[in-house]
């Protein structure tokens, strides 16, 4: 099968790349840039040019495609704002898809953003999913709410270095997922007419806050975090801040996220239903604290190569100067 996905540089458009090369489809990325990309060829993907704001540059990128899976998105840092990227992008991808032979389209939306009105990003989405529901096209819509590897920059990290761990007030859990797990779900809808023109959440095994993963962390590193509790008003206060100047609207956009998570509600769902349409298994999906361990074990082990290398080239220096007397 010959599969378009949209995104494919990012953290779970890449490992969606992974995944359908690894299970025998034919994949073509749509790209902006073919230097950043690159690595995607070097996997076996076809690279094409094609930008989600230049419908023209679609057509050609979905010529002889049977399915699209779209894991774009806005990024804090991108010149593009959300509603350019995740409302203007996708209608125009959508119909484009429209008037091609491919109308099998899976699509990353976010779990509960219909709850949400007030957040930029969950808004958009969610009249994304209307839109797509009411395109006609043989659609999958696939709702996660966040990825463990985003929590290694927040909470492994800081951890390791001694340096602060910011937590707004309550956190909300969150069922983490890992992306590599999260990409099964889209590759697999594709050959799976259980799951068409439906929706579904892609959850991990168990919700958790961030006082746990700190937790965790803390645990699996033999460190103390160093956490420091951030009001949401001040939260609110930086985002009012950001919204004045237009290059820094996506870092509004997405601070407003912080209204989720400060709610304390947890962002979770029932997988039952979709294990059993997708046949997939909830033992093959990786917990957090497994995750977490990896993680650890291998960066442990890295600082203990380095602190030997730096011993040994110690002893060599003081050797040398000894050899002098």
């Amino acid at each position: 099968m010959s599969i378009l996905v949209v995104g494919a540089t990012g953290t779970l458009g890449r490992q969606v790349t992974r995944r359908a090369l690894d299970e025998g489809h034919e994949v073509r990325c749509l790209v902006r840039n073919y230097k950043r990309a690159a690595f995607l060829k070097e996997w076996g993907a076809e690279l094409v040019y094609g930008n989600l704001l230049e419908p023209d540059t679609l057509t050609d990128a979905l010529e002889g495609v049977t399915a699209v899976i779209d894991a774009s998105t806005a990024r804090a840092s991108d010149s593009l704002s959300i509603r350019q990227v995740d409302w203007d992008g996708k209608v125009n991808l959508i119909q484009a898809i429209q008037k091609s032979d491919c109308d099998r389209y899976i699509c990353y939306s976010i779990l509960d953003c219909e709850k949400h009105d007030a957040v930029p990003l969950m808004r958009i989405k969610h009249h994304v999913e209307k839109f797509i529901k009411e395109s006609g096209l043989n659609y999958t819509i696939l709702r996660p709410c966040g990825f463990m590897q985003g929590l290694i920059g927040q909470y492994a990290i800081p951890v390791l270095e001694t340096q602060p761990v910011w937590v707004i007030g309550k956190t909300a859990p969150m069922a983490f997922m890992d992306t590599i797990d999260v990409a099964k779900f889209g590759v697999k809808a594709i050959t799976t007419p259980a799951t068409e023109k439906k929706s579904f959440p892609v959850v991990g095994n168990r919700a958790w806050d961030g006082y746990e993963i700190i937790n965790l962390c803390e645990r699996l590193s033999s460190k103390e975090a160093k956490v420091t509790q951030v009001p949401i008003q001040i939260i609110r206060i930086t985002r009012g801040f950001t919204r004045f100047f237009e290059w820094s609207w996506n870092i509004a956009d997405r601070l407003s996220f912080a209204e989720v998570i400060a709610t304390g509600q947890p962002l979770t769902a029932d997988m039952a239903e979709t294990y059993k349409a997708f046949g997939l298994e909830a033992s093959e999906m990786s917990s957090l604290d497994e995750y977490m361990q990896d993680y650890f074990s291998r960066i442990m082990k890295k600082l203990k190569e380095i602190e030997y290398a730096m011993e040994k080239a110690n002893k060599k220096k003081i050797k040398k100067k000894m050899s002098w007397f």
